[in-house]
């Protein structure tokens, strides 16, 4: 009686192997472009959402005592907004409410760095940091996957690009 064995030999499962580790050579750099661009996507989506709950939070504000349309900027360190009015020569204040409000519109506004301009009542850009690593802005279009590294850390730089492109 003759047995056969069955099974694969040592040089066909190097080869497999081999074949695995080029297809992951090939693939792992594509998918760490997805990642990056997935990142950026997800930041300016945020900071298009905060957008629109700036612009809700002001609409109540204006409901309240017409002040909105004298609110010229927005910033918020993650703990407390500021407000900078166009009539007050730059004079900021604190607005506890007017956080209270934005955060019930946009939970994840809560604890981030975050800043916005505003005309007329009308919030028309804003910036979120949501890492260390990548900003959001909407208008979308000036954080990109390659430029998020010149924004990195700083959302008031890309503020200012958004404000331009705004405008």
């Amino acid at each position: 009686m003759k047995t056969t064995k069955k099974g694969f030999t040592l040089i066909e499962l190097i080869v497999v192997i081999a074949i695995i580790g080029v297809l992951a050579a090939i693939l792992v750099p594509s998918m760490l472009g997805y990642v990056k661009k997935s990142k950026v996507s997800s930041a300016n989506s945020a900071a298009n959402s905060l957008l629109k709950a700036i612009n809700t939070a002001l609409v109540e504000v204006d409901e309240e005592n017409q002040g909105a349309a004298n609110i010229k900027e927005l910033a918020c360190d993650g703990k407390a907004v500021t407000i900078t009015y166009a009539d007050n020569a730059g004079e900021k204040t604190d607005a506890t409410d007017f956080k209270t409000k934005v955060d019930n519109y946009m939970e994840k506004a809560q604890k981030k760095e975050w800043g916005a301009a505003c005309r007329g009542g009308v919030c028309i850009a804003a910036a979120i940091e949501v890492d260390k690593t990548y900003t959001g802005t909407s208008p979308a279009g000036v954080v990109t996957v390659d430029s998020y590294e010149k924004y990195s850390g700083d959302y008031s730089k890309a503020l200012t690009e958004a404000v331009k492109k705004a405008s």
